[in-house]
């Protein structure tokens, strides 16, 4: 028993964005162990590897159908490195018996989707090779799902305005979010983010985060498409901090308004004026010629209006 709750104890430490269910373990395997699994994977025969649209995949422990597994054993490379997942995680109900290995090559990804009752309630990913952000985002039918669930209501309100009230208040609580996956990190999710979210990798050639310098703290991810960086946003507020002068800051963040720029960096709050002569001369308007009649040219550019 002491063993399980110190094991509980650790995993809590990893876990990740406002959803209780997930957690990301970096560096969960070495460098040798990375290596030499990706060597046996690709070691593996041709006839091992099932081609899809837009990967392929390797199948290990069986085969899932709609009624349940048809189990086989798997190889001790496999079992090695699920049974150290199941026992330094703790959150498997039993032992890891089924494994797909997916290969996404660049601009290669997999839509949305979920991983079906046969893995319920819980899924680890390994990744190796090179980093990949996954999204979550709430399942299309929540709302349906949560607008079902029972409520308790004052006797004044209707039952269709309780249900309404209700879905959107627990709806509030799901919000997409995505993490970064690095090479030798594993990830973890179960129960509410299992059956109540879809997962994804977007088919992008790049992609990629952004971090703090100092703190290491990840700021912002995103991923190439069309020769544009798009970012992929969490629900959680992200603002900047500067020590550089206001004026500088100002401009390298295009020219914002004062109070625009006081949301971006909450340290600038006590700025009362920002002195931008860009900003000034942008907001001019040019005056129109006066209508003059001795202004008026007898012959060809001996009166010319310009603007400095």
């Amino acid at each position: 028993m002491p063993e399980k709750i110190e094991m509980a104890k650790t995993v809590n430490e990893f876990r990740v964005g406002s959803v209780p269910t997930v957690f990301y373990i970096p560096d969960f395997i070495t460098d040798s162990q990375h290596d030499q699994l990706l060597n046996t994977i690709y070691d593996a025969p041709i006839s091992k590897w099932k081609s899809l649209k837009n990967r392929r995949l390797q199948n290990w422990g069986g085969v899932v159908h709609e009624k349940g597994l048809i189990a086989q054993d798997l190889p001790p490379w496999l079992t090695r490195i699920t049974r150290r997942i199941n026992e330094k995680s703790g959150l498997f109900p039993s032992s890891i018996n089924h494994v797909l290995i997916n290969e996404y090559l660049p601009n290669q990804g997999i839509m949305p989707h979920q991983d079906g009752p046969a893995y319920y309630p819980v899924v680890a990913i390994l990744s190796l090779g090179s980093p990949v952000v996954i999204d979550f985002t709430p399942h299309p039918n929540l709302s349906i799902r949560v607008g079902t669930r029972e409520n308790s209501v004052d006797d004044e309100i209707s039952d269709q305005e309780a249900a309404v009230r209700n879905s959107c208040e627990q709806l509030d609580n799901f919000h997409p979010f995505s993490i970064i996956l690095m090479p030798r990190s594993l990830l973890i999710f179960k129960d509410m983010v299992y059956s109540d979210y879809l997962h994804g990798i977007k088919d992008s050639e790049v992609q990629g985060c952004n971090k703090d310098r100092k703190t290491g703290q990840t700021i912002g991810i995103g991923h190439e498409s069309q020769g544009l960086y798009h970012l992929t946003y969490s629900n959680s507020f992200t603002a900047c901090s500067a020590t550089d002068p206001p004026d500088l800051i100002h401009k390298r963040l295009s020219h914002p308004s004062l109070s625009k720029l006081q949301k971006m960096v909450p340290s600038l709050s006590s700025l009362f004026t920002l002195d931008c002569e860009s900003c000034q001369l942008g907001k001019y308007t040019r005056a129109t010629f006066s209508r003059s009649i001795e202004s008026r040219s007898e012959s060809i550019f001996s009166l010319v209006h310009f603007d400095i």
